[in-house]
């Protein structure tokens, strides 16, 4: 598959709000080069640096971007007119000129070029007592009994290697007791669903507002021999998709999201139309100084904090319905 790598040149005050207008438009991650944070970095830095690299130290002098991939298919086509729509908006309200040029410039890469960029870093991981995450490249020689979950993400989100993921699928092993129907919103990768199934879950239900995700979800769970019709997947945000909304209808007793704040407060409701009494709610993505914000958030549609993993800044929650 060919990507579109979008370079979005601007200022560093706006690169807070470009990344929540990013997130918006359904963008998940993205890359930052600012020369501010950089000096910032130098000026604070800790410990002896003996070599700071020429290339790194040209991010001293570096004009500030943030850097997206998009796929180059219709929704990463749609993705990519509606931030050039966020751009000319935004710099027809910059009259100071605080926010930089505010332009976007687009290169092709392929997916091969990519994935071998980040291959050489994601090795098997053991995640609680009963997981081991893999790629499907890698060899698994010391598995101690433990359940294998191959997973190649593509562009998705999910390897286990971040905390966010690792704090849920801790959550999750915790909770699983055999035959559950288990829903994962914003699925990624689809390593939740399909972890939950390979610990005991009987069937998942993935969802997520990237198409290409979704994908790959379906790929990983055929690559972990799960049958399809323990395995659905669902392209769309059912935050404006009633019809989507209304298509996974059904009490699940375990919803897994690993998003952002933001999105997690604004499917409150959702995970209270979705969930059986007594089910298990695990979230994650939060930012331990919101931690406190979302939960408020969540427990006001009915839920109850039953347990809160936290990890170098990172939180996950486990929450069941009353």
């Amino acid at each position: 598959m060919e990507w579109t790598e979008v370079n979005i040149y601007t200022a560093t005050p706006a690169i807070d709000l470009l990344c929540y207008k990013l997130e918006d438009i359904g963008i998940k991650g993205f890359a930052i080069r600012d020369a501010e944070d950089f000096n910032e970095f130098l000026e604070n830095k800790y410990g002896k640096w003996d070599y700071i690299d020429d290339d790194l130290m040209g991010l001293s002098q570096c004009e500030t971007c943030i850097t997206v991939y998009l796929p180059d298919n219709n929704q990463g086509r749609d993705m990519l007119t509606a931030i050039r729509s966020m751009l000319a908006e935004m710099k027809s309200t910059d009259t100071d000129g605080l926010y930089g040029r505010l332009e976007a410039e687009l290169s092709s890469i392929r997916e091969e070029d990519w994935a071998n960029n980040w291959k050489q870093y994601f090795k098997p991981i053991k995640i609680g007592d009963k997981l081991i995450i893999k790629p499907s490249w890698e060899e698994c020689s010391d598995c101690e009994s433990r359940k294998i979950l191959e997973i190649d993400p593509a562009s998705s989100f999910g390897t286990g290697q971040h905390h966010t993921t690792r704090l849920c699928l801790e959550l999750l092993e915790k909770s699983l007791k055999g035959g559950e129907q288990v829903l994962d919103m914003g699925c990624g990768s689809g390593i939740l669903s399909i972890g939950a199934i390979l610990l005991g879950a009987e069937n998942a239900v993935a969802v997520d507002i990237e198409e290409n995700a979704v994908a790959t979800a379906k790929e990983n769970a055929e690559k972990n021999n799960i049958p399809a019709e323990k395995y659905r997947t669902y392209f769309g945000n059912i935050l404006t998709d009633k019809t989507l909304a209304d298509t996974i209808e059904m009490k699940y007793d375990i919803i897994t999201a690993n998003i952002v704040a933001d999105v997690l407060i604004a499917m409150k409701d959702h995970f209270a139309r979705y969930i059986r009494e007594n089910g298990i709610l695990i979230i994650s993505g939060i930012i331990t100084e919101r931690s406190g914000e979302v939960i408020s958030a969540v427990s006001s549609a009915g839920f109850e904090v039953t347990e809160i993993n936290e990890k170098e800044g990172w939180s996950a929650v486990s929450l069941i319905k009353k």
